[in-house]
């Protein structure tokens, strides 16, 4: 899987490139169409047998790279793929921050394969692996987090979305004490940055799309962190309607066809199994976790995080882009 690091991370930045000029349109549809076209692009131009397991774009009905859909030369290794083209679609259309082009690559059969749906998620450091169980109330997770990381319930960091669905949990949370973090968008940015050394956060908790929870994944076990997830319905994440219910039925069934399970919580290692994972992000807009593009003297300047799982290593990289 090592020698892909490179032309997978040189495919989020196609994909961030493409997104990029777009900045501020208030289009958020257009965005996804020029960072999928340049994705599709760029990996059937590598030596892969590649498989999109889990995209986006069903959810809010936006372009996307086709779960299912077979992608590369067709010659080399068989690699299952977990793709979000631009994950902040929103946040790039309105000129906003941590918008990030996000891609995972892993040996054929190791990642969930799921449809395009809602999923709770959970995510701590190494420090805290093991202490976590989405069964058990969030409160008591949150107990055991701060037990397991030696500090008062005064001093956690959780970091979520800044969503209807999550106004409980941070509610909830900030009853407890915790110090809450919410964010417009962007869970994968916040998986990543609760794992990492020096990170801001001691644990995520969020509901958002399934997609990201199996690219954060990689990103988590790739770090050792330590992850719980669940496929949830729309009716769950959005508030029982007709229209919702509908939804809700047609989930239940791509699940069944797909052989997952809604309301199952699933482990890290069901998420992603080995450790032969590569995980790349590159920056479209500015953020947290790595830089956004920038426009330099003839050309641009991008910034991409690349994990490795097998080695357990993280490289920036900045690429000058010359026109």
């Amino acid at each position: 899987m090592m020698s892909l690091a490179w032309p997978l991370f040189r495919i989020t930045e196609q994909a961030a490139l493409a997104a990029w000029p777009q900045t501020g349109c208030g289009d958020k549809n257009k965005i996804d169409g020029l960072a999928v076209t340049a994705m599709r692009e760029a990996l059937n131009s590598i030596a892969i047998r590649g498989r999109i397991v889990i995209g986006e774009g069903e959810i809010d009905q936006a372009p996307m790279l086709w779960i299912g859909e077979e992608v590369g030369t067709g010659a080399g290794p068989e690699v299952d793929i977990a793709v979000d083209p631009i994950e902040g679609t929103r946040m790039v259309a309105m000129g906003q921050c941590n918008a990030l082009a996000v891609m995972a690559f892993a040996p054929r059969g190791s990642l969930l394969h799921a449809p395009d749906m809602y999923m709770k998620k959970l995510v701590v450091n190494r420090y805290a692996k093991g202490a976590i169980n989405l069964a058990l109330p969030l409160a008591d997770n949150l107990r055991n987090v701060a037990e397991a990381l030696g500090k008062p319930l005064e001093r956690l960091r959780m970091v979520t979305l800044d969503k209807p669905r999550l106004q409980p949990a941070i509610a909830e949370a900030t009853r407890l004490g915790v110090k809450v973090f919410a964010l417009p968008d962007g869970d994968v940015a916040a998986s990543v940055l609760a794992c990492m050394q020096e990170n801001p956060y001691d644990l995520m908790y969020t509901i958002g799309g399934a997609p990201e929870g199996v690219i954060s994944a990689c990103a988590v076990k790739a770090l050792g962190g330590d992850m719980q997830a669940e496929l949830i319905d729309f009716c769950a994440a959005k508030g029982d309607s007709a229209d919702n219910r509908l939804i809700a039925a047609q989930e239940r069934q791509r699940c069944r066809e797909m052989g997952v399970e809604i309301n199952r919580i699933y482990a890290l290692d069901e998420l992603v199994g080995g450790n032969k994972i590569l995980f790349s992000a590159t920056g479209v807009t500015g953020g947290d976790l790595v830089k956004g593009i920038q426009q330099v003297a003839n050309g641009v300047r991008t910034q991409t995080l690349l994990i490795g799982g097998a080695d357990r290593t993280c490289n920036i990289i900045d690429s000058l882009h010359s026109w």
